[in-house]
């Protein structure tokens, strides 16, 4: 039988190395991406970047436990037992995401994750008049990011032919 320490220490390793393999998978993974080569960034970028946080924080959990630094036991969750799930509010998220999906290849990406973007937080008790413009901007925002610093397409839809939001 092992012990209390012992067994928290497995552990601890066990999800270390299960981080940082999840990091090398994503790393080999990404080489995978077919990419142009006259993008700097590239679709590879994130998937890099996140391989790598993900192998260097799994060391780092690796290393803290043979320090003996283990993560402390949680007592119990802050969570109130006693209140119900509000399904209204589900259905609205659910409906929402539904209608994102459907509106992306109606509409395209801009309008369609405006909607997204406006419902939940209008679903999630966000004042509409400020989450309307948020929402469109957030939406735009995503676009050109992915258009042009990632030299990924979105349907455009409505927009096609928009210079700055053509991927």
């Amino acid at each position: 039988m092992i012990s209390g320490k012992t067994s928290e220490k497995v552990e601890e390793y066990a999800f270390g190395g299960l981080v940082a393999a999840i990091g090398i998978f994503t790393l080999v993974d990404a080489t995978t991406i077919a990419a142009r080569a006259d993008n700097a960034v590239g679709p590879r970028a994130f998937p890099y970047a996140v391989g790598a946080l993900l192998v260097v924080t799994g060391v780092a959990a690796i290393v803290a436990t043979a320090r003996g630094r283990l993560g402390q036991a949680e007592e119990g969750e802050d969570v109130d037992s006693g209140v119900r799930t509000d399904w209204v509010t589900v259905g609205k998220l659910v409906a929402v995401l539904v209608a994102h999906l459907v509106l992306i290849g109606l509409v395209g990406w801009p309008v369609a994750a405006a909607v997204l973007f406006f419902g939940a937080a209008w679903t999630l008790g966000a004042v509409w008049w400020r989450a309307l413009p948020i929402a469109v901007v957030l939406a735009l925002v995503v676009q050109v990011v992915f258009a042009w610093g990632l030299g990924l397409s979105l349907p455009a839809g409505i927009f096609e032919g928009v210079p700055f939001l053509d991927g």
